[in-house]
């Protein structure tokens, strides 16, 4: 049922920003509810406020895939902002589509974009808003279906109780696939259903698992399937063509966080960043040709009037023509004002020659992650740059005219030290030092540090969380340090928020009553400084006995089963362990381009590359000076020995 737009007028009046709730913005896709053609409806939800959802590529992706058949409609809804929900619920309107302003239970799937973990709670308000229980187990077919997909479903069990199924891994081949395995048991309950997608590579159905837990110390003795259909191990899917990028982007009417078009230039990296869930998880690499990214580039700009660019990847500079693209663009558009922006720089693969043919961009600001200050803890987490090769980017910068560099840092690591804490502060500011001598008191160094969080998938997936109280001891540290610095900005996380992010993004099925207790307690837009309820999360806990503590602080066991282990992300778990055992002997390794280290993603796609054109995997070597210098120094080294030695070994070796 269309919701009553007189009574949405109304409402629209007592809020913020109402354009975030009327739809109807530039390129967006209505289609007729009523053509016989159309036999699936989907509903895509980001579950948190417009301003950040309209900038998450992954839904605008799925969003024009679907839409470009016409046997499906495809639609959007954010979470909405506080005072809209205030509203909905005192007029008790339902939850609904922005195109059509369709209830979301008219819809046949809503499907939840999950980013990050922070967004749970918002999930269950937009259950609740659109009139649905919120336990899977409570819906029935005169239901929609609920999948989730995203970072943050590769430990899907926090959410298990609320989700119908999730879909891991890439979304473009599988989420066809689910529209077709629904049509053919549409009429059926809700087991049959789900039975029918459990049949899906890569879809995984929470109910169709039970887990065990050892009572000695709670940590999980096995995980078993229920009925036959679901598999023990669910392999995560994958593009290995890369679809179509977007050209016709929703322009919104109101400013969100980042307005831009971005084009996704490279999917998966090859870096192996110890701390990086998203390096693991999207492993192989992909690239997209030069060709093809010049000719979205031109599409875009005559179909959105975008004056910005974000060429994306987890790393851009290592995009092996990033040279080329960037010149390109700057050829033909150098007199349109156009911006090329790189929000994910690497110093290892940057260059003085990108930085020439970036001049005509906007002068605002270069943003790298270093991540660690010291030698030791970069090669602890393996991403090893030498201070020098900082200090020179920066100086590269400075000079051509940028004025603003953003360095990215974290703290809490494992081995970290304070020395290695403190180095941060005096980092910046041999960095702000380099600005001042070519813009004077304009030199700016922005200088964000988040407090490290061990993820599912990684090889720091045993460590603990750092205890909160050290962390807040580590950050005092660096004010310190920075003192009264000019030409210093410095941000840093509540530990409280970090704290959250860890217990949900490591814990197990029994943690699903924990957030439905928090929600009810208030906690909604976890990710937001003013709504960020901590007291509401210890009190769930404590009102279901379960520790906080053990779920984040707690260092695991080399052969404990994880609650993600039945989530296959194509990297072993052996080999994530045995680069765990390496960072703990400081021992950094090259690019997966310049040397593999059989970490089993080849091989766990190996029947998909057989059926695949050789070219979409390939991406030629970077050959960097700087890891030959290093390999020269002894600074980069490969597994040890033992790691040999145990990767034929089918056991997870004991350290």
């Amino acid at each position: 049922m269309r919701i009553n737009d007189r009574q949405l007028d109304r409402i629209l009046a007592k809020v913020q920003k109402p354009a975030r709730y009327i739809g109807g913005e530039y390129n967006s896709i209505l289609k007729d509810w009523d053509d016989p053609q159309i036999l699936t409806k989907v509903a895509f939800a980001f579950p948190d406020v417009y301003d950040l959802g309209m900038s998450n590529l992954g839904l605008a992706i799925l969003y024009d895939l679907l839409n470009k058949r016409p046997d499906v409609l495809a639609e959007r809804v954010y979470a909405p902002w506080p005072d809209m929900e205030e509203q909905m619920r005192e007029v008790d309107m339902p939850l609904y589509a922005l195109e059509s302003r369709r209830e979301l239970r008219d819809f046949d799937l809503i499907g939840i974009s999950l980013p990050y973990e922070q967004l749970y709670t918002n999930v269950l308000t937009i259950l609740d808003l659109a009139k649905m229980p919120l336990r899977s187990i409570d819906r029935d077919d005169s239901y929609p279906l609920v999948c989730a997909g995203g970072n943050a479903v590769f430990n899907p069990e926090p959410m298990a109780d609320f989700i119908d199924f999730f879909i891991m891994g890439e979304g473009e081949d599988v989420i066809v696939e689910v529209i077709l395995a629904m049509r053919e048991v549409k009429n059926a309950d809700r087991d049959t259903q789900l039975r029918r997608l459990a049949k899906i590579p890569g879809v995984y159905v929470p109910r169709f698992y039970n887990f065990t837990y050892y009572e000695s110390d709670g940590t999980i003795s096995n995980v078993e399937p229920l009925v036959e259909e679901a598999e023990s191990h669910i392999v995560k899917r994958i593009s290995p063509l890369m679809p179509p990028p977007v050209t016709r982007f929703i322009v919104p009417f109101v400013d969100v966080v980042f307005n831009r078009a971005s084009i996704e230039i490279q999917r998966g990296c090859t870096r192996g960043c110890r701390f990086c869930q998203a390096g693991m998880v999207f492993r192989p690499v992909r690239e997209r040709s030069l060709e093809e990214l010049v000719e979205t580039v031109n599409n875009i700009v005559t179909d959105t009037g975008h004056e910005e660019i974000g060429l994306l990847s987890l790393s851009s500079s290592d995009y092996s023509q990033i040279g080329q693209l960037v010149k390109a663009i700057s050829k033909k558009y150098g007199n349109q004002a156009l911006n090329v922006s790189l929000p994910s720089l690497r110093i290892e693969s940057f260059s003085a020659d990108l930085l020439e043919m970036l001049e005509d961009s906007r002068k605002a600001s270069f943003t790298f992650a270093p991540e660690a200050a010291t030698d030791r803890m970069r090669q602890v987490i393996n991403k090893y740059i030498s201070t020098e090769d900082l200090l020179q980017t920066a100086e590269d910068v400075y000079s051509r005219g940028w004025r603003l560099i953003k360095l990215y840092f974290m703290i809490g690591q494992p081995t970290e030290t304070d020395e290695d804490v403190i180095a941060i502060a005096k980092l910046a500011k041999r960095v702000v030092e380099i600005g001042r001598k070519y813009h004077g008191n304009k030199a700016k160094v922005r200088v964000g540090v988040s407090t490290f969080v061990p993820k599912p998938h990684t090889p720091f997936q045993w460590a603990g969380l750092a205890d909160l109280e050290d962390i807040r001891r580590k950050q005092a540290l660096m004010r310190e340090e920075f003192g009264r610095a000019r030409g210093i900005i410095f941000n840093w996380n509540h530990p409280e928020e970090t704290l959250m992010e860890a217990f949900l993004s490591r814990g197990d099925r029994r943690l699903g009553p924990v957030i439905q207790t928090a929600w009810e307690k208030g906690a909604k837009f976890d990710a937001w400084n003013e709504w960020h309820r901590p007291n509401a999360w210890l009190d769930a806990f404590a009102d279901h006995g379960l520790d906080v503590d053990w779920y984040a602080h707690r260092t695991r066991l080399a052969d404990e089963i994880f609650p993600w282990d039945h989530i296959n992300a194509g990297v072993e778990k052996r080999w994530l362990l045995l680069d765990w055992y390496a960072a703990e002997k400081g021992e950094t390794k090259v690019d997966c381009r310049e040397h593999c280290y059989h970490c089993g993603i080849l091989t766990a796609f190996k029947g998909l590359r057989a059926n695949t054109p050789p070219t979409a995997w390939e991406c030629p070597p970077i050959r960097n000076p700087r890891w030959q210098k290093m390999a020269e120094e002894g600074q980069v080294i490969g597994l040890t020995e033992v790691v040999k030695t145990h990767m034929s070994k089918s056991k997870i070796p004991e350290k």
